[in-house]
């Protein structure tokens, strides 16, 4: 379905850079929302569980070879698995999302497999700092030039982030799919940001 978000994970994936993202698309303040504009799926290697560094266990909603070709954004969430061989099959779904416009995010190691694959060569990015996407990057980054240290970047729909930006990866995500208007993203971002006691402190 067209408005199905894709967040992708390998075995040992980082449970933490999703969480933001997605109960920024399927909650607001109250509650479960009743009609989201979006909804989550989960696409692993096969359709067995799949485990993250922290011991979460994850039943998927597609594999690999189920993954269907009309989503709203591909999310390629970090962890330890981005360096491993089961990587590799990752690449013709990026090549595939991109050629065909789809809204692609990656945090983490998951940006640093963008720059080895010369997917980033075109886009303004961020990642887990310049050295490490030049030492995964290799030949295949050319586009240091364009790398900024931010927390997270949003360019010709591509969005990336490090791995201690989870909420800012969420808030550029959430804006470029307009999940809701700017402002109450933005209000999302700094609750969670901030928190409670410094935007509602007591009364003394």
């Amino acid at each position: 379905m067209s408005n199905e978000i894709l967040y992708l994970l390998l075995p040992d994936y980082a449970a933490h850079e999703a969480v933001y993202l997605s109960e920024g698309i399927s909650c607001d303040e109250q509650s479960l929302k009743t009609n989201p504009k979006y909804v989550n799926k989960v696409v692993a290697p096969t359709l067995e569980v799949v485990c993250s560094c922290g011991g979460f266990r994850t039943l998927p909603d597609y594999s690999f070879d189920t993954i269907p070709d009309d989503y709203a954004a591909l999310i390629l969430i970090g962890g330890f698995g981005w360096s491993t061989e089961i990587a590799e099959r990752v690449v013709p779904i990026v090549r595939k999302a991109i050629g065909t416009g789809k809204i692609v995010g990656a945090i983490c190691g998951a940006a640093s497999f963008l720059a080895k694959h010369g997917f980033l060569n075109n886009v303004r990015h961020t990642g887990n700092g310049l050295e490490q996407l030049k030492l995964w990057g290799g030949n295949n980054y050319t586009n240091s030039a364009m790398y900024v240290h931010e927390q997270a970047v949003s360019d010709k729909r591509i969005v990336t982030a490090n791995g201690s930006a989870a909420l800012e990866f969420a808030r550029e995500l959430l804006l470029l799919l307009e999940n809701d208007i700017p402002e109450r993203i933005d209000m999302y971002y700094q609750f969670n940001k901030q928190g409670f006691t410094t935007l509602f402190p007591a009364d003394n």
